[in-house]
Formats: structure tokens, C-alpha cells, sequence
């Protein structure tokens, strides 16, 4: 296998956005482990965030749909549980893209509305199981935070 193939194969992956946080790829998540060749195909490695996580059939399906489009494939798709995923496979440009969702990225805690550190938190679970709903004490407002793992 070239090693254009390849390259072009991990970009296709590392293009697909995950369902739960559209905006935000699997690779600036951390989730996309390896993309190698084996017997012919391109073989993708993943990382769930967290054990059950129901987006990961959806992200192997759209994985496996944009490595074909670009005419890479076959593709097989696998998960990796070991060693487990945690916020600080997040990327620099996957926690801006958090802070520009109005989403406070994991470890910070300031409000992304007026930016006060006086929060506090409203549910252990937000939206998804990778989010708490906090408040500001300052301005009032309800905000998603990603959990520190």
C-alpha cells in the first residue's frame, strides 16, 4: 500500500464528525486511534469515549462511507477499549471548537457567556454522558461542561 493511500485514508477518518457534537471531528476528539492497511483494506482503530457509547455504530458507518467515497477502500472498523479514552486525547483545536460552541471544555471552569469562574453545577448529566449542565452564578445562565476522565 503507498503511503498517499494511507494518508488520504486518515484524513477521510479524521474528517468525520462525531453525531453527539456535530462541528467537532473524531480526531480532534481523540477517538480515531490508527488507520493502517491489512490484507488490502484500510483498517480503522477507535477509541470510544466511554464503554456503550451509542455513537460509535454511526461513526463506523461514516468512517467506512468516507473512506469509500475517496476510493480507499475496503474498510474495516474496530474498537479499542485498552487503553481507555480520556479528555486529554481532546486536541487544542477540539477545545476551541468546544469553547465555540458555547461548551466549556474539560478541566476549565469559567462561564462561556460572561466568563465568571463562579459556577455551579445544575445535573452530572447533560445532553450526553460526556456533559454536566452548570449554571453561572454570575449572569444566571445554563451551560453544557465536558467531564474531566
Amino acid at each position: 500500500m503507498s503511503d498517499d493511500r494511507l494518508a488520504r485514508a486518515r484524513a477521510a477518518a479524521a474528517s468525520v464528525e462525531d453525531p453527539e457534537l456535530p462541528g467537532l471531528t473524531i480526531a480532534e476528539l481523540g477517538l480515531l486511534r490508527r488507520v493502517e492497511e491489512r490484507d488490502g483494506a484500510i483498517a480503522v482503530t477507535l477509541t470510544p469515549s466511554y464503554t456503550g457509547c451509542p455513537a460509535m455504530a454511526v461513526i463506523g458507518w461514516e468512517i467506512t462511507a468516507a473512506i469509500e467515497r475517496a476510493g480507499l477502500g475496503p474498510v474495516t472498523v474496530r474498537t479499542e477499549l485498552a487503553p481507555a479514552w480520556g479528555t486529554a486525547a481532546i486536541s487544542e483545536a477540539g477545545r476551541a471548537k468546544l469553547r465555540a460552541m458555547g461548551i466549556v471544555p474539560p478541566g476549565e471552569r469559567a462561564c462561556p457567556r460572561c466568563g465568571s469562574a463562579r459556577v455551579e453545577t445544575l445535573a452530572e448529566f447533560g445532553a450526553t454522558a460526556c456533559k454536566a449542565l452548570w449554571r453561572c452564578l454570575e449572569c444566571r445562565e445554563p451551560f453544557e461542561a465536558f467531564k474531566t476522565l
